[in-house]
């Protein structure tokens, strides 16, 4: 009990936007069977959008890939959003440079 007799407690509210849900975890319960994003991602732990990333830098197809599922939302787990936009982001940055590159050695 906290000063004044009043006790705290921690809810947390776990949301599944994909069905539309909301619902109550009691904290410190071993039985609930886990969160929406509770288990790991794909390629060791770090989604494709990481892996996409960082194999970009040896295989830059692998980045406009990347380029194609996060445009494509084929990915519903939210947690892959930012490895594939930063793999967007290389991709446009890769294409801008060979543009600049082809465009020094015509001229």
């Amino acid at each position: 009990m906290e000063e004044g007799g009043h006790e705290h407690r921690m809810v947390v509210v776990q949301h599944q936007p994909f069905e539309g849900k909301r619902s109550l975890l009691e904290p410190g319960r071993g039985d609930h069977p886990g969160g929406l994003y509770d288990e790991p991602l794909s390629c060791f732990g770090c989604g494709f959008g990481w892996f996409f990333f960082l194999l970009g830098f040896v295989f830059p197809l692998l980045w406009y890939c990347a380029t194609v599922l996060y445009f494509g939302s084929c990915l519903k787990d939210p947690r892959e959003r930012a490895g594939l936009a930063a793999s967007a982001i290389a991709a446009l940055i890769c294409s801008v440079v060979l543009l600049i590159l082809l465009l020094a050695m015509l001229c």
